[in-house]
């Protein structure tokens, strides 16, 4: 089976067409949560991932922006932005999102594999070092979990003794490119397949990846967006220039 892995599109349907448009074939597709948030296109980003397929788990985003949790434990431009998605959500689209599950998800015909937000450990866990990841890595049953949350495209592995870290270096800075992993067996991962519109490794390019779990490839993608138009959305919308700013520099 392939599936399309996509992550922390955060409201940027420019990126996310990009994704959509450059994600070679696949079977199914699986969105790993923070569905809005910080962007300016809520109510048509959740409209274009419904139409995709049916694989969700809930992102913090998406729980502060139907009042699952309270803004105030984000920072002030993420409160911000959850505060003004509340008021644009439609209403169907407001239930849509307070339906979504938590991680983690398995899936029929992808035995072995689970797919979270944060952690299988806690959905809103950030994993960002190998000392956070161990201890997901080696008290899950399961020996693949993709993830997001974090926005950094990359994985961790163990073999049981040590942890290793792997993010993806590419060779442009505003072209389409692909890097491909053959997953090991007796390792466990944690995958992160990059975030769709946030990216925060330096890198303004959205972000997806492709699993063929026949081949046990993992691709990671990064293509180039109408940027501008999504910055633009942002301003036209009154919110905080930083939001707009910030999609340049990957940050």
């Amino acid at each position: 089976m392939r599936a399309l892995i996509l992550s922390d599109i955060h409201g940027n349907l420019e990126a996310l067409e990009a994704c959509v448009a450059a994600a070679p074939a696949h079977d199914i597709v699986v969105n790993l949560g923070d569905i809005v948030g910080y962007g300016a296109s809520p109510n048509e980003v959740i409209e274009c991932a419904r139409g995709l397929g049916k694989f969700f788990v809930r992102g913090n985003h998406d729980k502060a922006a139907v009042g699952l949790i309270p803004v105030e434990d984000f920072n002030p431009l993420a409160a911000l932005a959850a505060v003004w998605t509340q008021g644009q959500l439609t209403p169907e689209n407001r239930d849509w999102l307070v339906a979504l599950p938590p991680g983690p998800l398995e899936i029929e015909g992808l035995p072995g594999i689970q797919f979270v937000h944060g952690s299988p450990l806690d959905e809103d866990e950030y994993i960002v070092t190998p000392q956070e990841a161990i201890e997901p890595l080696l008290t899950s049953s399961v020996p693949l979990t993709f993830y997001g949350h974090t926005h950094l495209q990359g994985y961790f592995s163990t073999d049981g003794s040590t942890c290793e870290i792997f993010r993806p270096t590419y060779d442009t800075v505003g072209q389409s490119e692909t890097l491909p992993l053959l997953l090991q067996k007796g390792l466990s991962y944690l995958i992160n397949p990059g975030s769709v519109g946030q990216p925060r490794d330096g890198d303004w390019r959205a972000a997806f990846a492709l699993l063929d779990s026949n081949t046990r490839v993992v691709t990671y993608h990064r293509v180039p967006y109408r940027l501008q138009e999504a910055q633009d959305r942002i301003l036209a919308a009154n919110l905080p220039e930083r939001l707009a700013t910030r999609l340049a520099a990957g940050r």
